[in-house]
């Protein structure tokens, strides 16, 4: 095996290829190229240990590579997100290369269980969003970071990442960049409109703005911190955590919770999930539709609690 095929300081150049294609022609975010790019630096670590190039993979070599990493600590997540990347880059280089074959063609990506979303309750919600109080433009803009996540769905990169020119308070809607900077309009309701109307009248948004920016962008930003920068997506989590411990529900509050409750509210009222996959920004129905699962055990359970014929005791026929 050639050194150009050894792992050193730089990944091989089959490697840097495929993550360039992914930023370039397919939009990824740069959080899913950094996840791509540790996962594949492993993979071609391992390759580089049993002394193997990517030219020398082959299907057995794929499979006691899955092997390797069920055997580690990881979470399933962790491994199927790890294979996802192998996959992607074989594929990759067998459709850029006429006769090159593709190794983990026949290799089954694990399967990682199902987790249902842990979503508030609509009254947990008016308690969280009841816990800011005050008038203050920390409290203002503690106000717009609940009722947005709450409201929207959005993600908590997407809230942070909002700029003044992307609220449209006349017509209630908000422009979103999520991932792969893929952009959506979103409406925003009357609690969070009037959230947002607060925050930036006089007494709020304007009174943490700094004498001079410090950072070329934070000007336009929509969120600031208390040193007039741009709110981060750490600074946008204490505050949801700080609203959790306020009012007990800390061990089960974060913002993507909110996102959760929020889809999951709306297909309680009847939203439908093509409806509930654009306003969330997913690329697949098959992600929004966990949502549909929710409710049906939701439904389940609150009739067995509250219908009188909905436990059958043993030996009733039914029959009154």
């Amino acid at each position: 095996m050639g050194p150009d095929r050894r792992i050193t300081d730089d990944l091989p150049v089959e490697v840097e290829d495929l993550l360039t294609w992914l930023r370039v022609e397919r939009g990824r975010a740069a959080n899913t190229l950094a996840a791509y790019r540790t996962d594949l630096r492993a993979y071609v670590a391992h390759l580089d240990e049993a002394g193997l190039g990517l030219d020398d993979v082959d299907e057995d070599t794929v499979t006691a590579y899955l092997r390797h990493l069920r055997g580690t600590d990881r979470a399933p997540s962790s491994v199927k997100r790890a294979m996802v990347a192998v996959r992607s880059l074989h594929r990759f280089l067998a459709e850029e290369h006429e006769g090159r074959a593709d190794p983990t063609a026949g290799v089954e990506l694990p399967r990682t269980p199902k987790g249902l979303p842990k979503a508030l309750s609509e009254a947990e919600v008016v308690t969280l969003l009841d816990s800011v109080t005050g008038d203050d433009p920390l409290a203002r803009r503690d106000r717009v970071v609940l009722e947005v996540l709450y409201g929207t769905g959005a993600r908590i990169s997407e809230l942070v990442g909002l700029s003044l020119g992307d609220v449209d308070l006349d017509a209630g809607l908000l422009r979103v960049f999520g991932k792969g900077s893929k952009e959506r309009i979103v409406p925003i309701g009357g609690p969070a409109t009037r959230a947002l109307v607060r925050w930036l009248a006089p007494g709020g948004r304007d009174e943490l703005e700094p004498a001079r920016w410090a950072r070329r962008g934070d000007e336009e930003a929509l969120l600031l911190n208390a040193r007039g920068g741009r709110l981060s997506r750490q600074g946008a989590w204490l505050v949801v955590k700080r609203a959790g411990e306020r009012c007990g529900l800390a061990d089960r509050l974060s913002p993507h919770v909110l996102r959760h409750s929020c889809a999951t509210h709306m297909v309680d009222h009847g939203a439908d999930v093509r409806t509930v996959q654009e306003l969330l920004g997913h690329a697949s129905i098959s992600t929004t539709q966990v949502y549909t699962l929710v409710s049906a055990e939701r439904l389940l359970a609150v009739y067995r609690s509250a219908h009188p014929r909905a436990t059958r005791r043993p030996g009733d026929d039914g029959r009154r």
